[in-house]
């Protein structure tokens, strides 16, 4: 008779609790030494899931102690104002993650804008140098998602 692993149930709202709590510990410490962590979060249309995802990313920032900057665009921005907006983010020294939300308007290359964002500053790890750097075991941002999955 094979044995069946046992379940193991978690309470995602305390474990969501002690997270949100050590992230406002350790912003409270970059703040101390002079630096606030900044988040941009670029929303582009009217999409109803993204706005109260993009809500709920604002108001943790807001919990957790974070800078934050919320960009919201009607879906009529062309692709060039939004890939310049985004440079001026990435040469932005108070910013040190960008969000842009998905899905973008059909006009809208998500790979150019995907890879426009830098790097260093690219909390969803979406980019290929992004994707790249997690595959090799380079340090970088885990990608929120799958990271909060886990």
């Amino acid at each position: 008779m094979t044995e069946r692993p046992s379940a193991r149930i978690i309470d995602g709202v305390a474990i969501s609790r002690q997270l949100r709590a050590d992230v406002a510990a350790r912003a409270g410490e970059l703040t101390r030494k002079g630096v606030r962590p900044g988040l941009a979060v670029i929303l582009v249309g009217e999409d109803p899931a993204s706005q109260v995802y993009v809500r709920n990313k604002i108001k943790a920032c807001e919990e957790s102690g974070l800078h934050s900057v919320f960009e919201k665009y009607d879906a009529s921005l062309s692709q060039d104002d939004l890939l310049a907006r985004i440079e001026a983010l990435n040469a932005d020294a108070s910013i040190h993650g960008i969000l842009v939300q998905m899905p973008l308007p059909r006009h809208i290359d998500p790979h150019r804008v995907i890879e426009t964002i830098a790097t260093a500053k690219d909390v969803d790890g979406y980019s290929t140098l992004s994707a790249g750097e997690l595959m090799t075991g380079l340090p970088g941002f885990n990608p929120c998602t799958p990271y909060g999955c886990m």
